[in-house]
């Protein structure tokens, strides 16, 4: 096996170096290099690089994010199904310039807005001057937009990020740990949905993600059941208050 590894990564190497670009960031080529298995094309180099830096991915985007701004006149809305592009819960972050009215285009990330440059990259390093109009997604977005909507995919890095402890009760975790939002998706969508979008993202990404044991996980949802119980309880109230004036 070592050695048929040995012959791949040979090829593999030869490949990429043979196509290699000029500009080419040095830091996809060093990590390419350490991979276990080399990726033999500069776009795999690219993949591979920013799927193995899901945090750093999802910092880059909401970063991308805030240089495009909230486009004007767009609301955080759900879409039944025969919207475009709107999204049809609250447990997805939502994404401006995915819906028809905001889209920049080709050449422009679906995700922050910014423009897609050669191989996915976000910035012009090859002095094109223009944007890649094939692509419509950042390599770095991409793998934002996984960890935002399947963090549970990121089990392994988040545990790391907080030194295997549980952020609930500062004791080891185990085995059946799970991802959690800090502040729950629901209480995203009823009281924080008029902040700015850029801002809104970061609910989605690293600094609302924690880790925590099941058992502090099964507890915390059950408080958070009982406070949208009592919310719905007042709602229901006010409403029926307000009838019985009318």
């Amino acid at each position: 096996m070592s050695s048929w590894r040995e012959e791949k990564n040979q090829k593999a190497h030869a490949r990429l170096e043979k196509r290699l670009s000029e500009h080419f960031p040095s830091c996809v080529l060093s990590h390419a290099l350490r991979q276990p298995l080399i990726p033999p094309t500069q776009r795999r180099a690219m993949e591979s690089y920013w799927r193995h830096r899901p945090l750093l991915a999802d910092r880059l985007a909401r970063a991308l994010a805030a240089k495009s701004g909230q486009p004007a006149g767009w609301q955080w809305r759900l879409g039944s199904g025969k919207d475009e592009g709107l999204p049809m819960s609250f447990r997805l972050p939502p994404s401006p310039y995915r819906e028809g009215a905001f889209s920049r285009g080709p050449g422009h990330c679906c995700v922050c807005g910014q423009p897609v440059y050669r191989l996915g990259w976000n910035r012009d390093l090859w002095g094109d001057g223009t944007p890649n109009k094939n692509a419509s997604w950042h390599a770095a977005c991409v793998v934002a937009w996984q960890l935002w909507t399947a963090p549970t995919d990121h089990l392994r890095m988040l545990k790391l990020r907080q030194s295997r402890k549980c952020a609930a009760t500062g004791r080891r975790l185990l085995r059946t740990a799970e991802v959690d939002h800090r502040v729950p998706l629901f209480a995203v969508w009823s009281q924080y949905r008029a902040k700015p979008w850029p801002e809104l993202l970061a609910f989605w990404g690293a600094p609302n993600l924690q880790v925590i044991n099941r058992a502090a996980h099964v507890e915390k949802c059950a408080e958070e059941a009982a406070q949208r119980s009592e919310r719905r309880i007042v709602v229901l109230s006010s409403k029926e208050r307000t009838v019985g004036s009318a």
